[in-house]
C-alpha cells in the first residue's frame, strides 16, 4: 500500500499572500494557493489500493497458472519453477490459502508439499488444522490422513495449544476416532499440555461416538490435572474464562 505524508488541514487563515500593489495579482495568487491545498486534500482521502485477501499480483498469477495447468492436466513442474518458487514466503502461503479457499484441495496439497521443502518453512499446527478442515469438508479423508501423517513427521512442532484445539475439533467433527486419540497423545509428546477446552472436545467427542473406553482413560487424565470435571458440561465461552 502506498503511504503519503499527511498534510496539515488548511484554512483561509493559513494562506499567506504577500502584499501586491495589483489587486488582480493578489486574487490569482490566492486562487493558486487554494488549488494546491485542494489537490493535497483529495490525495489524503484516497483509499489505498487493495487486491483482496492480501494477494500480490505475482501470487494471483501463480494461482491462475496453477489452476489452468491442473485443469488441462498439464505438467505442474514448469509452473512451479517459473511462477511459484520465485515467490516470497508470504506470497507462497497466500497462494496456499487462496487455493484452500477455492476448494482446490489436491492442488493446494501439491503447493503445501512444495512449501515444506523451503528452508524457511516452520510447521504450524494451526495451518494443518485449516487444511484438514477444508479437506474433510470436501470428503477427502484419505488426504486428511496424509496431512496428519505429515504433521506427525514434523521435527520441530511448537506446543501451539490453539492450533491443537482447532485440530481436535476438526477431527471430532469428522468423527475420526483414531486420529482424535492420536492427536491427543501427540499434543503431550510435543510438550503441549491439554487444557480444559482440549479435554472437553476430546472426551465429549469420543463419548458422542460411543467410544467410552477411550474417553474413560482421558477422563482420568483430566481428573489428575483439574480434579473437578464439571467444566465438561460448560459452554466453550465459560471454559475460555479459565484458560
Amino acid at each position: 500500500m502506498m503511504s503519503r505524508s499527511v498534510a496539515k488541514s488548511a484554512s483561509w487563515s493559513d494562506v499567506k499572500v504577500k502584499p501586491w500593489h495589483n489587486t488582480q495579482k493578489q486574487q490569482v495568487t490566492a486562487t493558486r494557493s487554494m488549488l494546491v491545498i485542494e489537490m493535497r486534500d483529495r490525495g489524503q482521502n484516497r483509499k489505498p489500493l487493495q487486491r483482496g485477501r492480501n494477494l500480490s499480483i505475482e501470487a494471483i498469477q501463480a494461482v491462475q497458472h496453477l489452476k489452468r495447468a491442473h485443469l488441462h492436466s498439464n505438467p505442474l513442474d514448469h509452473v512451479f519453477n517459473s511462477k511459484f518458487r520465485r515467490l516470497l514466503k508470504f506470497d507462497m502461503i497466500a497462494v496456499l490459502r487462496e487455493l484452500l479457499r477455492q476448494n482446490h484441495c489436491l492442488l493446494a496439497l501439491k503447493v503445501f508439499e512444495d512449501i515444506r521443502k523451503e528452508q524457511w518453512y516452520k510447521p504450524q499446527v494451526s495451518l494443518y488444522a485449516d487444511m484438514i478442515q477444508v479437506f474433510g469438508t470436501n470428503g477427502l479423508f484419505q488426504h486428511v490422513e496424509i496431512l496428519y501423517f505429515y504433521l506427525k513427521s514434523e521435527n520441530s512442532l511448537e506446543p501451539e495449544i490453539q492450533g491443537f484445539n482447532a485440530l481436535l475439533k476438526c477431527l471430532v467433527g469428522f468423527k475420526l476416532r483414531d486420529l482424535v486419540v492420536d492427536c491427543y497423545e501427540l499434543m503431550k509428546t510435543v510438550g503441549c499440555e491439554p487444557d480444559r477446552s482440549s479435554y472437553r472436545t476430546v472426551i465429549n467427542g469420543l463419548e458422542a461416538m460411543e467410544e467410552v473406553a477411550f474417553s474413560g482413560i482421558i477422563r482420568q487424565d483430566a481428573f489428575k490435572y483439574y480434579g473437578d470435571l464439571e467444566f465438561l458440561e460448560e459452554d466453550e465461552e465459560d471454559i475460555a474464562a479459565y484458560c
